[in-house]
């Protein structure tokens, strides 16, 4: 399922929470909400924003780090990756 930038979280949606933010994030990282190498919103920021637990916010960028869109900084935060979000994935250079 696609999900837009300015999408909430559904609690009724068949889809789970995390990967209902994991959608809302990746579309906000596509529309440039933050710039490459810059810290994204915390943990505790995004789950109050979108009414979820810390644990699950951490699943969904834990998803989005796999998928090489953002870094983790241990103290730090979670950054945006110079990996063109807009760009093919799985793509081999």
């Amino acid at each position: 399922m696609e999900y837009g930038p300015d999408d909430q979280v559904e609690r009724d949606a068949p889809a789970a929470p995390f990967e209902q933010l994991t959608g809302i994030l990746r579309a906000r990282l596509q529309r440039g909400d933050w710039k490459t190498n810059r810290a994204i919103s915390s943990e505790n920021a995004l789950a109050d924003e979108y009414g979820l637990s810390r644990p699950t916010v951490r699943r969904a960028l834990a998803a989005l780090a796999e998928e090489g869109l953002v870094y983790a900084v241990p103290g730090r935060g979670t950054f945006v990756s110079e990996k063109d979000p807009a760009g093919p994935t799985g793509a081999s250079e």
